[in-house]
């Protein structure tokens, strides 16, 4: 018997990929920053605590996103850790259309970064490292302050769109989602 079989490739579709990773629930973020041109921010699901010694965090970028070379440039960003209440929020850093911080009430942190209003935490930090990985950028970041005021039920990304009410979600991937969740439309990119 041959112990040297290899299997058929299976390497998955970038919508292999999407359906699939769909299930992970995650958090949803806001990452801002500020350059000469003005405050720039993105939504970004991607984002996990790295290190607590020293404190890192970390965050993945598209490199096809307009935001994210403009604040790797300046070094430092805040990542706003949206509430579940925050959909206007969230639609409005999502979407690849339209200025997103006009008419929002923002203040630039000491740290020099946009901190978004309402958000349940804010963790400001500058760029520690940068792993191209794929058609992302891995970003570690050095956290310097966080910033939370209590908790309260946090906006949640599952299976192509936002919300916290998965006993109505649809259990296959196509199945319609239910109108009271905000959805993640196709072609739109984080970073």
């Amino acid at each position: 018997m041959s112990t040297d079989v290899r299997p058929t490739d299976t390497t998955p579709t970038s919508g292999d990929m999407r359906a699939a990773m769909g299930i992970f629930a995650s958090g949803v973020t806001i990452v801002t920053g500020i350059d000469s041109d003005g405050p720039v921010g993105f939504a970004c699901q991607s984002f996990a605590s790295v290190s607590l010694e020293p404190p890192l965090i970390l965050f993945c970028a598209d490199h096809g996103g307009r935001s994210w070379p403009r604040i790797q440039k300046t070094g430092r960003f805040c990542v706003n850790v949206l509430g579940e209440a925050q959909s206007e929020l969230c639609a409005r850093f999502g979407s690849s259309r339209g200025t997103r911080f006009e008419g929002l009430d923002w203040e630039l942190s000491r740290w020099g970064a946009p901190s978004l209003p309402g958000v349940m935490l804010r963790v400001h930090c500058e760029v520690e490292d940068v792993h191209v990985a794929g058609d992302h950028d891995v970003v570690i970041g050095r956290v310097r302050e966080l910033e939370y005021d209590g908790y309260e039920r946090p906006m949640i990304f599952y299976r192509g769109a936002f919300g916290t009410d998965f006993d109505e979600r649809a259990q296959s991937h196509h199945d319609a989602t239910p109108a009271s969740m905000l959805t993640w439309g196709d072609g739109i990119r984080w970073g």
